[in-house]
């Protein structure tokens, strides 16, 4: 008779009680795509409900991105152009994701009764913490556009030791003016709502092309079902108070920050002073040519690529995905600084950034966008 011999078999995934190797591969498709599509939640906070939308699992030892949209957009109008971006796929699978709808911004969203009380930025920033302690998510990288800039760096100021970075878009983070205040009622007088927010998301020169880009999002804000909801937000945003911040100061932003802005757009002003008020060597500025007030909608590509190259500075991102531009030439990255040693340090960046690698040193650098 044979000698008999033990064989072992190992199973990676055992199977349920019950479950057919059919059935486990249709539950793992499944939760795949769900991943993929994305799974809404919403949480209760002292200030309403708020709903947000999570792409992909928590990675061990790494923030998610958190993302804040602006006036008159959502999630999905204002960042899926970004995130579906080619380049972008080596980022995001690294991390999760976390889109932020204001309140009642979500598609679907009923409109809110006549006399509600919209939260503040200040208040929607108070949200956030519910949101983490619902995911038990520990730090974030945040990046927001315009109100949704403002709102994450409300966020920061208050609980630093959760924001590891943050990618500020067209922030303004002054409050309004008297004069400020008195233009702003007289446009009123003249101008609809949503004339007035595709004002402050465009430039003039956009608006008077009337390309694609600005059909497309006119008519999304004109014909937006819960215009009210929007007008309730873009009322919070005009009514916000000063971030107060003060380089060197006890009011700042103490975790590294990208701040972007579009040459010519409504905000560049507003954030060119901002840069002025944070820590040089935690700021980098890039100032867009080519990308109107949407640099995450016009120019998805430049953004992807000056994203990771702030998250390698962070140390999350290894120098094999710097892809782009190892592949195309035509980048450049300008200082426009004015004293020797940012010269000399953005003549260093420009060289680095064409051979597809990052040059090591603090993120603290002005650049200028100009491919």
């Amino acid at each position: 008779m044979a000698e008999l011999q033990e064989v072992q078999i190992t199973e990676e995934k055992p199977l349920l009680p019950g479950q057919t190797p059919e059935v486990a591969k249709e539950a793992e498709l499944a939760a795949r795509i769900l991943l993929d599509q994305g799974q809404t939640h919403s949480v209760e906070t002292p200030y309403g409900s708020v709903t947000f939308t999570v792409y992909g699992t928590p990675k061990p030892k790494r923030p998610a991105i958190l993302t804040y949209h602006d006036v008159g957009l959502n999630y999905k109008s204002c960042f899926q152009p970004l995130f579906q971006f080619g380049d972008m796929q080596e980022i995001i699978q690294n991390f999760v994701r976390v889109h932020v709808d204001a309140p009642g911004m979500e598609e679907g969203a009923p409109v809110f009764p006549l006399g509600y009380q919209y939260p503040s930025l200040d208040q929607l920033a108070d949200m956030i913490p519910c949101i983490l302690q619902y995911l038990n998510f520990s730090t974030i990288i945040g990046v927001g556009v315009g109100a949704g800039a403002y709102i994450l760096s409300r966020y920061a100021l208050t609980h630093p030791d959760m924001v590891e970075g943050l990618v500020l878009i067209n922030i303004d983070p002054n409050a309004k003016g008297w004069m400020d205040w008195a233009a702003h009622k007289l446009t009123g007088l003249t101008s609809s709502i949503p004339e007035m927010i595709l004002g402050h998301l465009f430039s003039q020169e956009e608006l008077s092309g009337n390309s694609e880009l600005i059909q497309k999002y006119r008519n999304i804000i004109t014909h937006a079902p819960n215009l009210e909801n929007i007008e309730l937000y873009w009322n919070s945003y005009n009514n916000r108070r000063d971030l107060n911040l003060e380089r060197g100061g006890a009011v700042t932003l103490k975790c590294p920050v990208m701040l972007v802005v579009g040459d010519q757009a409504p905000h560049e002003d507003a954030v060119v002073e901002c840069n002025s008020k944070l820590d040089p060597t935690q700021t980098s500025f890039l100032k867009m040519a080519d990308s109107g007030g949407q640099p995450q909608l016009t120019q998805p590509g430049k953004l992807t690529e000056a994203f990771k190259y702030f998250l390698q500075g962070m140390g999350y991102m290894a120098s094999s995905c710097m892809t782009r531009l190892s592949r195309s030439r035509t980048a450049s990255l300008t200082s426009a600084a004015s004293i020797d040693g940012n010269r000399s340090r953005s003549r260093t960046l420009s060289q680095s950034s064409e051979s597809g690698t990052l040059p090591s040193g603090p993120p603290g650098h002005t650049m200028e966008v100009s491919c």
